[in-house]
């Protein structure tokens, strides 16, 4: 996933897996920057946005800080009704988009995010019932960089929610404990709940279930992935590689700010 010495871009949210895997990199020795973006949702933002700067404080770790309302003129829940998305939807393409160009700008090797086992698992799910080939054909722990992508890298895929936040409390680390308010109803929420009730009957399952699709079924379908990519342009706009007239982050702040 990344290589010594390599500087690392590490989207930062205040929960448990973001900090635990920022914790996991500066004592590997990686030269390892946070980013935090702050969304502009009610008290959640301000709260999470306090546990990422007191960790990097207490570890003199440098945080940078992106906040949607100051900086970009629109927040989450505005860029959600205008956009007509669901609020997990505006909020998941903001924060690929910004992670990508700050890695991009910064000269960063990776952006790493600390998705973990139940992440992953669910995420699989939810594809696997949709039949979403294009999405299956990305759902892999280490995505290249390379036509307008920063390289993306997930290390704690092997590891569960509790095991993250076991460390943290071994560690000393404090984190945001509190869903975001915005998440009720999601359907990512859901597909956690219903492999959570297989594990505890078939324990075991969530691991044959992922790393099984990585070893047997991801390489079917990086194709389709792949040809997504022949017909990237750089959005004139912002530059970022898009298949559309103009990418979905710019329309989604235009409409938003509008």
């Amino acid at each position: 996933m990344l290589e010594p010495g390599d500087r690392v871009l590490v989207a930062v949210s205040g929960g448990k897996d973001s900090l635990a895997l920022w914790d996991l990199l500066l004592d590997l020795g990686y030269d390892a920057d946070g980013l935090y973006l702050g969304l502009g949702i009610e008290d959640y933002s301000a709260s999470s946005g306090g546990y990422a700067r007191a960790f990097a404080e207490r570890r003199g770790a440098h945080l940078r800080v992106v906040d949607l309302p100051a900086d970009l003129g629109f927040d989450i829940p505005t860029g959600a009704r205008a956009a007509k998305r669901a609020p997990c939807s505006a909020c998941g393409l903001s924060k690929r988009h910004l992670f990508n160009a700050a890695a991009l700008e910064g000269g960063y090797a990776a952006v790493a995010t600390g998705h973990n086992l139940d992440d992953e698992v669910a995420v699989l799910y939810g594809n696997v019932l949709r039949w979403d080939l294009a999405y299956l054909g990305r759902q892999q722990p280490v995505l290249p960089g390379g036509d307008g992508f920063a390289r993306k890298v997930k290390p704690l895929v092997r590891l569960g929610e509790r095991e993250t936040a076991a460390y943290c409390v071994l560690r000393g680390i404090d984190y945001v404990v509190e869903e975001c308010p915005m998440a009720a109803g999601n359907r990512h929420l859901r597909y956690k709940e219903a492999m959570n009730t297989i594990e505890e009957r078939s324990p075991g399952t969530k691991a044959a279930f992922y790393f099984g699709f990585l070893d047997r079924v991801a390489p079917l379908v990086e194709a389709t992935a792949a040809e997504e990519r022949e017909d990237l342009h750089p959005c004139p706009s912002c530059g970022s590689p898009t298949v559309a007239e103009v990418c979905a982050f710019c329309r989604l702040a235009e409409r938003a700010r509008a």
